[in-house]
């Protein structure tokens, strides 16, 4: 378990590197919804999505010869920008194994970051397994997405901000939705939430064909689910919750909720044409799940994580036309 300590560390260490993103509120949206929404932005946090948080967290922790070394992460994109973006700022290098049909905008940022790509195949390879052969031929420290105590602390200080900032607006939250695919950013946000306001409902949302952290609640265990297809990249490649993850999402969370894929694009849509905002798939899955009524009883006032906006233009196109 990670305490509130580990994310204010956290927070402290990410302290001019991690933007701290704003808190938008939409008189339309709270209208839709039926309730007081105050959407964290990490759409615009750097690399576009809040992995940085993460990913710096952990790799700041790393010793000299570790980071000269340099590290390895697994990815869709999102961690992938993350780390690569780390290791340029700490002195670092990246190897990034990410799947070949990742999309192209997530790849060529992370490229752009200076890290080396080893693609895999989701069908066909395992992702963990070639991360650890490569780790260990080159002697590379491996950063994982989710399951690791200091990610999980990092991404934490997202929820932290945003209870801080709903506070000093006097306007308290009931319940903070999350987005959850491998669960380090649930499992971090319900630490800081519920330590800063005991009570609070904290619901992770999944894309419904990626469901595997709802099943696991149910069942009471983790469980695994075939690959999923949804347009919610970020949330796919994971077919299982977190070791570390899941524990704490099961004590501190109140369950999970999981919107469709129609869901979600009707979400992208709405930010993009109400609240001027680019969401891709994966970050606008907690908004589909205020909009579409997934959240019983509603709250009066919902903390929203949108995670990120990295979506090609060609992509975003294809999947709004």
């Amino acid at each position: 378990m990670i305490s509130m300590q580990d994310v204010r560390e956290a927070a402290e260490r990410l302290a001019g590197v991690a933007h701290r993103t704003p808190v938008v509120t939409s008189r339309t949206l709270n209208d839709r919804a039926g309730c007081e929404a105050y959407l964290k932005c990490e759409n615009l946090q750097r690399v576009g999505a809040f992995k940085i948080r993460g990913a710096y967290n952990a790799i700041s922790r790393l010793d000299q010869d570790s980071l000269a070394r340099g590290v390895l992460a697994y990815s869709s994109g999102n961690h992938a920008q993350a780390v690569a973006l780390s290791c340029r700022l700490l002195g670092s290098r990246a190897v990034i194994v990410m799947p070949d049909d990742a999309p192209a905008a997530k790849r060529a940022a992370t490229e752009g970051y200076g890290a080396e790509i080893v693609t895999y195949s989701r069908a066909g390879e395992n992702r963990e397994e070639l991360g650890r052969r490569l780790a260990e031929e080159r002697g590379l420290t491996v950063i994982p997405p989710y399951d690791h105590p200091l990610v999980m602390a990092g991404q934490g200080t997202a929820a932290l901000e945003l209870v801080e900032e709903t506070d000093s607006r006097d306007a308290p939250l009931d319940a903070l939705l999350v987005p959850v695919g491998g669960g380090g950013l649930l499992a971090g946000s319900a630490t800081a939430a519920t330590a800063l306001r005991p009570g609070i409902r904290v619901i992770g949302v999944e894309p419904e064909a990626a469901d595997d952290t709802r099943r696991s609640l149910a069942a009471g265990r983790r469980v695994s689910i075939a690959p999923p297809q949804s347009i919610a990249d970020g949330q796919t490649a994971m077919t299982t919750p977190g070791e570390l993850t899941f524990p704490v999402v099961q004590r501190l969370a109140e369950g999970v909720v999981t919107v469709t894929d129609d869901e979600i694009r009707a979400a992208m849509v709405f930010a993009l044409e109400r609240l001027k905002l680019v969401l891709e798939p994966s970050g606008a899955t907690a908004l589909a799940a205020l909009l579409s009524g997934r959240v019983t009883p509603l709250p009066r006032r919902a903390g929203v994580i949108l995670t990120g906006g990295n979506v090609g233009t060609d992509r975003l196109l294809s999947l709004l036309g």
